[in-house]
């Protein structure tokens, strides 16, 4: 039967109606196959990112066809799929008259250590030296391997210290895949009394005197805030559950690689952590987030939630490991809980705090993964293992990322009033024909410093009277081969490239300081009302820390500009 007539109405005869409605049409092919990556079970609009990651490691980049059947199978508009799948670096969109990317990446880090170790003269080389049509080479942010510089990342194989020979030997083997290394596995951790304080707080515990300890050892988040960690046990408690745990694994900022140290070496004693912070707020679940960049610590967190699933310490699913998927702002508490929940990471208007208004709208606790790394010893050895170290004034231990122009590169546990000297010593002195400039002592956000400010303890609350702090503690330092004009360019265009785009301040700022940096003599007044902006209304603290790389230049090294 013929529908009526009008204009805008389908109907089955012949004229100007639609034999189907408008936009792209669902393919039949792509639906089985997205049906099948998915496996049985419900459809969870909050994994789309997981389902994002499934279509683009099984055919290499997210099809348009692919991601119409994805937005089909979870019943939500073309749109909102495509417009969380675009916000991330990691995912791959080829329209239908595109062609998809080749079968191979290469993402070359671009980061302050890996441009002082030679990131540019490696990118040039690749570009001529390997054909485009079957290697793609990529700028990337920094990988978290300061350390090893340069590196790139092939698939998902990162290649340290990395060449033009070493890379194009990994592209004539098909290496891809991560290299696990040796660390402390779920028995041997449990040998040696592993979980033993955990079970001991579950069987008659009192969360308060827990909470006290951790306060009494003097424990800060070391994600880069600082906040008393303890403290933030008692303000998700005070709302009604369920409650929720995230652990904010996305350790992004350049020059940071802490997190994947521990986790690359005693995954155990991070989860033993997260799972008392868990048990101390009655989370009824835990949701674990974890940067893309580092494959080798995603599989090794697999195994080892499953092995702890399988002694019976945690329920099946009680532990859920979310990917993150390339994006610096999910480092923002309120960005990353956008991202558990499967949508861009937009960092969210405070209050209300994710302590009330968190994961799915729940009460939430927020830790960093050091931070729990550190619970579980003080819960195991007690506050002292902490409070007990003191100099110049601060108590506790520091881990500090070290990279740049130092002898031995890597993360160094000293004490927490530890000057830059102290720590450059720790890292084996400057390189060999290396005289010591400046440093950066808490990646980008913390700017940079002249050499002769070297007896500040580099500690929560000392850097701040300096314009700068101490953040996630990764310690850049830079020579007197080194322009700090040149670092600090390179700093805000790393906070050009991640920020969100969500406040015009942060995203046009960003962009025109990178213009201003690049003229051959800086225009003070200009960049000084710039950063006045930048930090005064930006939403959350990416925009607002980006001023301290140009402040702090033009301050102490004002004859470079």
């Amino acid at each position: 039967m013929a529908l009526d007539n009008r204009d805008g109405v389908w109907k089955s005869g012949r004229g100007k109606g639609r034999r189907t409605p408008k936009g792209r049409q669902l393919d039949d092919a792509a639906l089985e196959e997205v049906r099948a990556l998915l496996g049985p079970g419900p459809r969870r609009r909050d994994l789309l990112i997981e389902y994002l990651h499934l279509v683009q490691d099984r055919y290499g980049y997210l099809s348009a066809a692919h991601l119409r059947a994805l937005a089909e199978e979870l019943r939500v508009g073309q749109a909102e799929v495509w417009e969380v799948a675009s916000f991330y670096a990691h995912f791959d969109l080829v329209k239908e008259d595109e062609l998809p990317p080749p079968a191979l990446t290469i993402r070359v880090c671009e980061s302050l250590s890996c441009e002082l170790a030679g990131a540019e003269a490696l990118l040039a080389a690749l570009e001529e030296g390997l054909d485009p049509a079957e290697v793609r080479v990529l700028r990337a942010p920094c990988m978290g391997r300061c350390d090893t510089a340069p590196v790139l990342e092939l698939g998902h194989r990162h290649i340290d210290h990395a060449t033009p020979e070493t890379a194009r030997a990994a592209v004539e083997a098909g290496e891809t895949h991560p290299v696990i290394p040796d660390y402390e596995a779920f028995g041997t951790y449990r040998a040696a009394g592993g979980y033993s304080a955990l079970e001991r707080l579950r069987e008659g515990g009192d969360w308060e005197a827990v909470q006290e300890t951790v306060l009494a050892a003097g424990l800060r988040g070391l994600g880069g805030a600082g906040f008393p960690s303890g403290r933030k046990w008692g303000f998700v408690r005070a709302n009604p559950g369920p409650r929720y745990l995230a652990v904010n694994g996305d350790e992004g900022e350049p020059g940071t690689f802490k997190d994947r140290h521990y986790l690359e070496r005693t995954p155990h004693l991070f989860l033993e952590g997260m799972l008392i912070a868990a048990w101390a707020v009655e989370a009824e679940r835990v949701f674990l987030y974890m940067r893309d960049e580092y494959p080798a610590v995603l599989e090794i967190l697999r195994r080892e939630l499953a092995a702890l699933e399988a002694a019976g310490l945690i329920a099946p699913g009680y532990v859920e490991l979310r990917r993150g998927a390339g994006a610096y702002i999910c480092g923002e508490e309120s960005a990353m809980i956008e991202s558990i929940e499967g949508n861009r990471g937009i960092p969210r208007h405070r209050p209300p705090y994710v302590a009330q208004v968190g994961v799915f709208g729940r009460p939430t606790l927020v830790h960093n993964i050091e931070t729990l790394h550190w619970v579980a010893r003080i819960c195991r050895e007690g506050p002292e293992v902490l409070s007990a170290t003191e100099k110049n004034g601060r108590k506790g231990l520091r881990s500090y990322s070290v990279s740049g122009r130092v002898a031995e590169p890597g993360v160094y546990l000293l004490p927490a009033g530890s000057t830059i000297r102290d720590v450059i010593d720790a890292a084996g002195g400057m390189a060999e024909g290396h005289v010591f400039k400046a440093y950066q002592p808490g990646g980008p956000s913390s700017g940079l410093l002249p050499a002769h400010m070297d007896d500040i303890p580099l500690d929560f609350d000392t850097l701040q009277p300096h314009g700068s702090f101490i953040g996630s503690a990764a310690v850049v330092v830079l020579s007197d081969q080194d322009r700090a004009r040149d670092a600090a360019l390179n700093m805000l265009r790393f906070f050009e490239a991640e920020s969100c785009g969500q406040c015009t301040p942060c995203r046009v700022g960003c962009e025109k300081a990178v213009k201003l940096m690049q003229a051959e003599s800086w225009d003070r007044a200009l960049l000084e009302d710039l950063c006045d902006v930048l930090a005064d209304a930006s939403i959350c603290g990416l925009g607002q820390a980006a001023p301290n790389p140009i402040r702090l230049t033009m301050k102490h090294f004002g004859d470079e500009i």
